[in-house]
């Protein structure tokens, strides 16, 4: 198989494996117990989270806080914010082209009294900071932008629009699950309160993720019972998945510039492939200064899903936007909102490649969809 689908999912490093292996066997005690088999489980998560927090460029490894992924990672933020009992604003700025998890988030937040402005984005999938500096309002208590974005890889000024928020005083989340482990991402350098992980969007295990959270910031818990991760995420750490998750982040840090370097040049290859042979294909995103393993491309007059079984009966995966809407029949929301009309966002697909990818598969891919879409 050709597995062109890595925004989805990626296979875990062999070493991340390894790592989880002997993490299940060898730290497997409660890390909240007082003994050597917990206190010895214990050592293994700190290192964890201290791996995690070099990869962001976190200070202090303690504002790394674990969670099962992506997803409770982003409720936690946006509950955490909104639904203190002492949180006086109620109001909420986020994108039109947000994941799933931030707008579901949202939807019901908003069915619980809360005010939430929803941002459209440029023909690129940019979010202007000017955009959000306009909604910001004095009950303002959260702006939750992405880093970039998952269906078309299109990266935002998030550095601009938290600096922008820090002067009004309101607190700034961003879901960088997709960029991290794909390009630099330094939680200084962009400014912002809140940062979102997952691990198997960078080879690391399903399972786990992590929240940063910047000193002061003050969260109410989504889950509850024990007092883990300083309280704001109930329950027995998985300590050999955050062991792994750490290795992941190590291998990632060390491979963001050779990988990035080399999967953009495929990615450039397959885009001039396809638009040789398949007339009238056009990508969607900002190429240029997006992330560098990610391509969307539409074929009018050519439905998506069909599309993709073909080539999956080639033996190539891809996929047509987030997996988090197989299923759904509605045109991509994020093409919606950069202005791509729903006929042609009915026939687009995302390409995301990975460290494991070839020349030689990447001339298959181009030759395979052009024959494909010829039929």
């Amino acid at each position: 198989m050709i597995y062109l689908d890595h925004n989805a999912t990626t296979r875990p490093d062999p070493a991340v494996v390894k790592a989880l292996a002997w993490a299940s066997q060898e730290a497997w005690g409660n890390p909240s117990t007082l003994y050597r088999a917990g206190r010895e489980a214990k050592a293994v998560l700190d290192a964890a989270r201290e791996r995690v927090a070099r990869l962001i460029g976190a200070p202090e490894a303690a504002q790394v806080v674990f969670t099962s992924g992506g997803t409770e990672t982003d409720a936690l933020a946006l509950f955490g914010v909104l639904r203190r009992p002492d949180q006086q604003k109620r109001h909420l700025v986020t994108s039109m082209a947000e994941h799933q998890a931030v707008l579901r988030a949202c939807a019901r937040l908003e069915t619980e009294g809360f005010p939430v402005t929803y941002l459209p984005t440029d023909g690129l999938g940019r979010v202007d900071p000017e955009d959000v500096r306009r909604s910001l309002r004095p009950d303002t208590a959260l702006v939750s932008v992405i880093l970039a974005n998952n269906e078309v890889g299109t990266v935002n000024p998030v550095a601009g629009i938290a600096a922008l928020c820090r002067e009004r005083g309101v607190l700034v989340h961003t879901d960088a699950v997709q960029a991290c482990g794909k390009i630099p991402v330094k939680v200084e350098e962009l400014g912002v309160d809140l940062l979102s992980l997952s691990g198997h969007k960078f080879y690391g295990p399903r399972g786990i993720g992590s929240l940063w959270v910047r000193p002061g910031t003050v969260l109410q818990p989504v889950l509850v019972g024990g007092t883990q991760e300083r309280g704001l995420r109930a329950g027995t750490e998985p300590v050999a998945l955050a062991h792994a998750l750490g290795v992941a982040a190590d291998l990632a840090q060390g491979r963001i510039e050779s990988d990035g370097k080399r999967i953009r040049a495929l990615r450039d290859r397959l885009w001039e492939g396809l638009r040789e042979a398949v007339p009238g294909a056009r990508a969607h995103g900002d190429l240029e200064n997006g992330l560098p393993n990610t391509l969307n491309v539409s074929f009018p007059g050519r439905e998506a899903e069909a599309l993709i079984l073909a080539l999956d009966e080639a033996g190539i995966a891809v996929g047509t936007g987030s997996a988090c809407t197989t299923g759904d029949t509605r045109p991509s929301h994020v093409l919606l909102a950069m202005g791509v009309p729903p006929a042609e966002a009915r026939t687009s697909i995302r390409f995301s490649l990975g460290r494991g990818n070839t020349v030689e598969e990447i001339d298959r891919t181009a030759s395979a969809l052009a024959g494909i879409v010829r039929r």
